[in-house]
């Protein structure tokens, strides 16, 4: 399970980050998502090897428009490039009702269909053969969602003594019962899957938050989750000084939160466009980070556009170069 993002900074872009986007991957490059889809996001998978023509579904966690001005153009764009694929929206029904207009107004249309479903519906859950996901309702001055990512389909150990002692022989019936499927056996014996294979390792499982100024509100679904991707849009000092309007969490906010809710992976995002890369700058990005490192024992990162970090079948989150 890989993540990519193509963009780290809140509200408006900078220099060095663009807004909101995050391609998830899991399996191979041709099966991806993406989450959020600020303005500018085609253009930085430009720069990545993910393609619209492969993407297999989008997640909004909210209307506002770091996360959402991208999608008419990205979406356009994919049916001028001949995608014929249908594809999933799931998102807020705002989305839906912004994309209407911004299509129906611009002379555009779709080669393919787009297959919306509303993510704050009541017992949301979506999945395909790859990931199931779930949401958890954020605190921000719009509706907003995380989306709970679990791998789906872990791959099977034989269990070959128990088969050798029960005279199953190797051949196509094991390779039939580790891809999970209960065989009927040469002398009509039923071999069931359960019975000889076993599941070895726990599955994958992430949260990818949107705006969110309490994010405790994760703490239950985090009780099995190795990766939090979260906001930390200022340190704590610049968010005393903003104010509680914008609804947005300070790297200290998330840490204390992280580190008492257990999760082992943290991953900060979503940097207002204050601060600077320079270390001689005010208000310096490092800042965040030392605030976070600080509180929270884990393992954490700060992203930056085009970063891009793997979950093991370990468990453990790491940086890896893919550009």
């Amino acid at each position: 399970m890989e993540f990519t993002f193509l963009g780290t900074s809140a509200g408006t872009p900078t220099k060095s980050r663009n807004v909101t986007g995050l391609a998830l991957m899991h399996g191979s490059p041709k099966h991806w998502y993406l989450i959020d889809c600020g303005e500018g996001t085609q253009h930085q998978l430009l720069r990545t090897r993910h393609s619209v023509m492969q993407l297999q579904a989008i997640f909004i966690t909210h209307i506002h428009g770091d996360h959402t001005f991208g999608l008419p153009g990205l979406l356009t764009s994919a049916s001028m490039l001949g995608r014929t694929e249908p594809l999933f929206l799931i998102a807020p029904r705002p989305v839906k009702t912004f994309l209407e207009a911004a299509i129906g107004n611009s002379d555009s249309s779709l080669s393919f269909e787009l297959r919306f479903v509303d993510s704050e519906a009541e017992g949301f859950h979506w999945e395909d053969e790859t990931l199931a996901v779930t949401t958890v309702p954020l605190s921000h001055r719009v509706s907003c969602r995380a989306f709970k990512f679990t791998e789906k389909k872990l791959e099977r150990q034989l269990l070959r003594d128990r088969l050798e002692a029960d005279g199953i022989e190797a051949g196509p019936a094991w390779g039939r019962l580790q891809q999970g499927h209960d065989v009927i056996l040469n002398d009509g014996r039923l071999a069931r899957c359960d019975d000889y294979t076993r599941i070895a390792r726990k599955p994958r499982k992430a949260i990818v938050a949107g705006d969110n100024d309490q994010p405790e509100l994760l703490r239950d679904a985090c009780t099995d989750v190795q990766v939090v991707i979260h906001e930390a849009t200022y340190t704590q000092e610049v968010s005393d000084r903003v104010g509680p309007w914008p609804q947005h969490s300070s790297a200290a906010q998330v840490a204390r939160f992280a580190e008492a809710a257990g999760v082992p992976n943290l991953v900060l995002t979503h940097f207002s466009s204050r601060y600077q890369p320079n270390p001689d700058a005010y208000p310096y990005i490092g800042e965040i980070e030392s605030e976070a490192r600080g509180i929270y024992r884990g393992n954490l990162y700060l992203a930056r556009d085009f970063a891009c970090f793997a979950l093991g079948k370990d468990l453990v989150l790491r940086a890896v170069e893919r550009l």
